[in-house]
């Protein structure tokens, strides 16, 4: 755990050097969110669009900056070293707390934007925090894997979002649900069985991805 954190903390201070994974998702999220209420215009969309749109506009802008993480090691032949000095499972865990933390980065800033943009009433404050928390962490996971899996390919940013879209698509339809009460209904316990799928994918795709990381590491 120790090399994992030091790895998360060479990562941050990359980033805070370059900027590039946060410039990319957090430009993207806002020209999205621009372009969506311009087009929405004087409209009201209900909630059902509104829990979608919220979904859709955190998906693909994550997915302009997840990869980032493994395919800057690969450009800056740094990977082999850190093959070398760290442990497998060491390095996804890092990787995984830097995408958490441009994820969470990207949603202090998108999110509360999102309900003032396009005027979203949330009757269930707790179960909204609840429910993006539980998606990140399935965003993040997934997309971590995905992202050492294109790492050494040619066209990885293509590749990235579409490898990702299929295995990320139960966390945007539970994400998208559940949302959904958390604007409408005041209990939590409305969407028990999206929050059980949520937290069952980030522990099923956490496990599986720490599992398979040494061979798709090493390969």
């Amino acid at each position: 755990m120790f090399k994992a954190w030091l790895i998360f903390k060479k990562d941050l201070q990359q980033e805070f050097r370059t900027r590039y994974a946060v410039n990319a998702i957090l430009l993207f999220s806002v020209v999205t969110l621009t372009a969506v209420s311009f087009s929405i215009g004087a409209f009201s969309a209900d909630n059902d669009i509104l829990s979608a749109l919220l979904w859709i506009i955190l998906f693909f802008s994550s997915m302009s900056g997840l990869s980032h993480i493994f395919v800057r090691e690969e450009e800056t032949h740094t990977s082999d070293t850190l093959k070398l000095v760290s442990p497998a499972t060491s390095v996804f865990i890092g990787k995984l707390f830097f995408n958490l933390f441009l994820l969470f980065a990207l949603e202090i800033i998108t999110v509360p934007l999102f309900i003032a943009v396009m005027n979203l009433n949330i009757v269930n404050l707790s179960l909204f925090i609840l429910v993006i928390f539980l998606g990140s962490l399935g965003l993040a996971a997934g997309g971590t894997i995905v992202a050492a899996i294109i790492s050494k390919a040619g066209a990885k940013g293509a590749l990235f979002t579409i490898l990702s879209f299929p295995i990320l698509l139960p966390v945007l339809i539970s994400g998208i649900s559940a949302t959904k009460k958390a604007v409408t209904e005041p209990l939590i316990s409305s969407a028990s069985s999206e929050l059980q799928a949520l937290i069952a994918y980030a522990v099923v795709i956490t496990t599986a991805s720490i599992l398979l990381f040494d061979f798709v590491w090493n390969e």
